[in-house]
């Protein structure tokens, strides 16, 4: 099990952002095995597709280069002229190879750990320079494994080649038989499907080479629980720093509350130890909704600030109670209370009309009637 400076071992899988400092840092799972197969594989199947158009520029570029003139061949600038014509045939028969070649080398490079730049991974390190580093890098399980793939492949590849050659040795020798337009044909389809069976045994290595490199990455970056409590109080603060982050949280979204307090059409009381206040516009609001809540001394608020902004205060403890337990602040009154809130701002609105322009002061209601199911005691 690995253990970490201080002997804990790391039991832990790496968070999120250990593995994005990893990365920062150009610390990510990578494969050589995967890139060799991926660059051996495509290249040789490119020539192989590309060989007939290949052998064509090529031997057009010999055919030119076995045709010169006599005062050609003793003119410096002629020959410079047709090397140079000759380079330049070349590269351009040969670039189609070339950029499979790059396309392929990025692709498998990036296709394990993705890509990523990071300067801190170009600084130069003594430590790499150290012999004790280089020999503890050495006889690591890394460097263990290392030498394990090396001795695999080398047994892989040359099993499979001797195994090639053992069952192709007869087409080889019939190639002397053959006109040597036909033998060169037959040649370079031989070495082209051998090639190509040889470069697919790295898909085995690959294989296995890729798996392993994501878990021993996955190790290296695997923490003790301290690192990961440590962590944690980083990304998240200390305790004492969250409960004073939310305490102030929950004072300032009490103030906005206090601020809809005036702006209620009436405060529902329980009377001493519940208290909210509801809102009903017609025109915005399909129900009343709930502007603010509280219990003892926060309701004691709601009522003084309510009284002081002219906001009716009625006493209705179960319907108080049943708003107060069964509506999230700033969100319409359930169903079941429509008809008990539908009493009440029938009474506030008549309420208001007495204000002003006089006559019967309206009764306060006293059979709000609240279901069984909002009922809290």
């Amino acid at each position: 099990m690995a253990e970490n400076r201080d002997g804990q071992e790391k039991t832990e899988q790496p968070t999120a952002k250990r593995l994005d400092d990893a990365k920062r840092k150009g610390q990510v799972a990578r494969s050589r095995e995967l890139n060799s197969m991926a660059v051996t594989l495509v290249g040789v199947v490119t020539l192989v597709a590309m060989s007939g158009s290949l052998g064509q520029g090529l031997a057009h570029i010999m055919r030119q280069g076995f045709s010169l003139s006599r005062t050609e061949i003793f003119d410096s600038g002629s020959l410079l002229l047709h090397l140079s014509e000759a380079i330049r045939d070349a590269l351009l028969a040969l670039a189609p190879f070339f950029l499979a070649m790059i396309l392929v080398a990025v692709v498998s490079s990036i296709a394990l750990g993705g890509f990523t730049f990071s300067a801190e991974a170009l600084t130069p390190k003594l430590s790499k320079l150290s012999p004790l580093q280089g020999l503890k890098r050495t006889f690591s399980v890394k460097g263990l494994v290392e030498l394990i793939k090396a001795m695999a492949k080398f047994a892989l590849v040359g099993g499979a080649t001797a195994l090639l050659l053992w069952n192709t040795l007869g087409d080889y020798l019939l190639l002397h038989q053959m006109e040597l337009p036909q033998a060169l044909a037959a040649l370079g389809r031989l070495l082209g499907w051998s090639l190509t069976l040889v470069a697919s045994t790295l898909i085995l290595i690959a294989a296995i080479d890729v798996p392993f490199q994501l878990w021993d990455h996955k190790r290296q970056l695997k923490m003790t629980r301290q690192e990961v409590r440590d962590e944690l109080k980083e990304t998240d603060g200390r305790p004492e720093v969250k409960s004073r982050i939310r305490q102030l949280q929950r004072e300032m979204a009490q103030r906005r509350m206090m601020e809809e307090v005036p702006k209620a059409d009436v405060i529902v009381t329980n009377p001493s130890h519940y208290a909210v206040a509801l809102r009903y516009q017609p025109q915005r609001m399909a129900a009343p909704r709930l502007v603010a809540k509280g219990a003892d001394l926060l309701a004691a608020n709601i009522r003084r600030v309510g009284r002081e902004a002219g906001v009716p205060v009625v006493e209705s403890p179960l319907l108080a109670r049943a708003i107060y337990f069964h509506t999230e602040l700033d969100a319409p009154i359930p169903a079941g209370l429509y008809l008990a809130v539908a009493k009440l701002l029938a009474y506030v609105f008549q309420l208001q009309v007495y204000r002003s322009d006089g006559g019967a002061l309206p009764e306060v209601p006293d059979d709000l009637p609240v279901p069984e199911e909002y009922r809290h005691d």
